[in-house]
């Protein structure tokens, strides 16, 4: 038996039901009912290194009510869509949390200001991007917060980490993470840091 936990239950649109309790996870079998998370870095900020800033800002997942069960390594890409920007550094965990979608994405913002992020251009160089990629096997738009994120199936620097720590994870489409990985169109050069 895995030391992975996932959530066995759905939260229907519009509701605000709370994440029903962990239940141990055995083998790939519940990988679909993951919470998962994706991190991303191009401007370290204040910090050494973006790992180093990856690394404090999942420090900071716990005091938010996130407990990180699984997380791949650190992985490079260069950035999109331009090319000329800072290259990227990414990463995937898996979570346990009370929190419902939009609870969660209300603490992963504020993890995001904690560490500088400026909301301005799309695709800009960023101190920390946190993004929510799947809930469970909530599907469909909750009232503006789509799930699955709706372009993380084509990111090679989303799908390969998520690759990296569940394989056999099902995107809606019937797809594996390590197929989807192996298909990505976005991020192609993204590599694991050796």
């Amino acid at each position: 038996m895995s030391s992975l936990v996932y959530y066995g239950g759905m939260e229907k649109p519009g509701s605000q039901q709370k994440a029903p309790p962990p239940v141990p996870l055995d083998g790939a079998a519940g990988l679909d009912d993951a919470v998962i998370v994706a991190l991303g870095c191009n401007d370290c900020g204040v910090w050494k290194d973006c790992r180093e800033a990856l690394e404090a800002a999942l420090a900071r997942f716990r005091a938010e009510g996130i407990d990180v069960v699984a997380r791949s390594s650190w992985w490079r890409s260069a950035a999109w869509p331009d090319p000329t920007d800072p290259p990227f550094l990414n990463g995937v965990v898996i979570i346990q949390t009370a929190h419902g979608p939009h609870e969660l994405m209300a603490a992963l913002g504020r993890i995001e200001e904690a560490f500088g992020r400026q909301r301005g251009a799309a695709n800009a160089p960023r101190t920390l991007d946190l993004d929510l990629i799947a809930y469970g096997r909530t599907t469909g738009d909750l009232d503006g917060l789509i799930l699955p994120h709706p372009r993380a199936a084509v990111r090679r620097f989303v799908m390969g980490p998520l690759a990296e720590i569940a394989p056999g994870w099902r995107h809606p489409d019937g797809k594996t993470a390590e197929a989807l990985s192996a298909s990505a169109s976005v991020g192609k050069d993204a590599t694991p840091l050796g």
